[in-house]
């Protein structure tokens, strides 16, 4: 929007019980719309041309801009259960805390196993940071609804406690035989 593109705006709000001249105004400003963004494009293009060898992440973002394409940013907060807006760390801490607790507890009545023989060593924490590392961000959540960005922004506490759920469901399920308690 340029500054000629608002005055004409202003003059069209005020010309709301002259059709006839709200329809011209409304016309000249989809003309200069229209043009205003077409010489936007060009610059974005010409941006694209000049940083395409020196600089690719400015041509990449120049890219995007064109396209639509939106980066999603983690704003740092979540939804209580009864779906308040969390801000706070502690409790934002918490809700993660009491979430992964809900998605790790196993309800299943029977479970027949046929190998009872799962004596390996656990999970180590090192092992959970490296494959948090691997995993690709901006990705949409799995069946669990949990993304990379909420475990990498929870960091270490965040490690420790998927570490602790893995460790503490693979020990329940080797202390009882066959079965999860």
């Amino acid at each position: 929007m340029t500054e000629d593109i608002l005055k004409i705006m202003d003059k069209r709000r005020l010309a709301k019980d002259n059709k006839e001249e709200y329809e011209t105004l409304q016309k000249v400003i989809r003309k200069k719309c229209d043009e205003a963004k077409e010489n936007w494009i060009n610059d974005k293009c010409n941006s694209i041309d000049l940083h395409c060898r020196s600089t690719p992440q400015v041509m990449y973002r120049n890219i995007d801009e064109i396209t639509g394409k939106k980066t999603c940013s983690s704003t740092g907060c979540l939804k209580s259960k009864n779906g308040d807006i969390i801000m706070e760390k502690e409790k934002i801490l918490e809700r993660w805390e009491e979430y992964i607790s809900e998605l790790f507890e196993d309800q299943r009545k029977d479970h027949n196993v046929m190998n009872n023989n799962f004596a390996g060593p656990p999970i180590m924490k090192d092992e959970v940071q490296a494959a948090i590392r691997k995993m690709k961000t901006g990705k949409a959540t799995g069946s669990d609804g949990i993304s990379v960005e909420l475990i990498e922004a929870l960091g270490d506490y965040g490690v420790d406690k998927v570490t602790h759920y893995i460790i503490k469901r693979n020990l329940r399920y080797r202390s009882d035989t066959n079965r999860y308690v």
